[in-house]
Formats: structure tokens, C-alpha cells, sequence
């Protein structure tokens, strides 16, 4: 699960990642007016609802708005049967997916963890 199209186009760059992405068309950010009811988060929701993912993977910018978001995806996610990971923090903080390097982002793919709240 990315936030934009320039997402699926780095992680796609990497070679690793042999998936379905879901595109929100955003992130939360209250300061710009962007709410989840902004977002394509329910058909997330509905696919993992019945049974056509089995696993998630929050792959959104470490920043504070893309921990929010993931936070709130992890809220509404946990109670289905889904598997729910995020990439590990080989990204650094506050940084954008879209510009890290192919090393880091591969591994940050092979190597994502279960997301805790």
C-alpha cells in the first residue's frame, strides 16, 4: 500500500517487490485539509475483509503524516486476518520513498517488520 503512483514506480525500480499495490492517492495531513474519507482506504478495508490480500504491506514515507496514515490503516486493518507489515527504517525519518536509493528501499522491502501501534 503506497501513497502515489511515483511510489510503485521506486519500489518497482528495485526488482523485489512481486505484488499487488494498493495506491491511496494520499496520506493524512489535517494541516492540508486531507482526511481519510480523502483517500481510497476503503476498498483496502473491503479487499482484506474478504479474504483477497493476505498480507499488507504500509509502505508510506516515514514522516508524520505517513505515520499517521499507517496508524490509522493499522487500526482499521487488525481485525481482519491480514498480515500487516511496514517497511523497515532503512528510509530515514522524514524523508520521501520516491528518493531513496534502490539499495536502501530494497532492503527496507526485504526486511519490513510487523507494524506495531
Amino acid at each position: 500500500m503506497v501513497e502515489d503512483i511515483r511510489d510503485v514506480m521506486a519500489i518497482e525500480s528495485t526488482g523485489t517487490y512481486q505484488g499487488i499495490y494498493h495506491v491511496l492517492g494520499g496520506i493524512i495531513s489535517p494541516m492540508d485539509g486531507i482526511g481519510p474519507n480523502d483517500l481510497f482506504i476503503q476498498p483496502l478495508v473491503d479487499k482484506c475483509t474478504a479474504g483477497q490480500a493476505d498480507e499488507i504491506i504500509l509502505a508510506l514515507s516515514p514522516t508524520m503524516e505517513g505515520d499517521t496514515t499507517n496508524f490509522f490503516l493499522y487500526k482499521k486493518l487488525h481485525a481482519t486476518n491480514v498480515r500487516i507489515t511496514a517497511l523497515s527504517r532503512g528510509i530515514a525519518v522524514g524523508s520521501e520513498i520516491q528518493y531513496a536509493d534502490e539499495i536502501t528501499l530494497s532492503r527496507s522491502i526485504q526486511q519490513r517488520i510487523p507494524f506495531q501501534s
